[in-house]
């Protein structure tokens, strides 16, 4: 499965909003021009995030769109739906008892690729806007990286003492 630039720009957008919005309006092009987004494509973006109720339209000079729920209310997951991005890994229809397979019954790995699909919808819902801009977004990646930079601070800082020591 791979998330299409559809839904990572709408993301990025929407973070965007949060960061700088502060409770006004701002205007399309400044996110545009702060996330290199062509602000033609966010405009069509903006379209659709408006109709799925995620942010408010302010016409008129000193207009833009704001966030129509405070950044700890909006998930990742509702940006991406809104957008009409799929949270699925299969190639069946869903909800549809139909496979994808030429005989209309599901692939052996179905079960598999479906589950996928539910656990990246999961974690999608469990990150806020407010989350992605305070940097708390949830698993081990960040755990990782810190683990290393950590690691290669103490070992240089054992060089260092070996050194001083001589």
């Amino acid at each position: 499965m791979r998330l299409s630039t559809k839904g990572r720009y709408a993301v990025m957008a929407m973070v965007d909003l949060a960061a700088n919005g502060g409770g006004r309006p701002i205007a399309l092009a400044e996110v545009a021009e702060r996330q290199e987004i062509s602000l033609s494509y966010l405009e069509q973006l903006f379209a659709k995030i408006r109709r799925g109720g995620l942010v408010k339209s302010v016409r008129g000079p000193g207009g833009g769109y704001l966030l129509a729920r405070d950044a700890s209310a909006l998930r990742v997951s509702d940006i991406i739906l809104a957008v009409d991005e799929s949270i699925r890994a299969t190639r069946c229809t869903p909800g549809s008892p139909a496979g994808c397979t030429a005989d209309r019954s599901r692939c052996l790995t179905h079960d598999l690729w479906e589950e996928l699909g539910n656990q990246i919808y999961l974690y999608l819902s469990s990150v806020s806007l407010a989350d992605v801009c305070a940097g708390r977004v949830p698993g081990t990646s960040g755990d990782l990286c810190r683990r290393a930079r950590t690691a290669k601070t103490v070992a240089r800082e054992g060089v260092n003492r070996a050194t001083a020591a001589r």
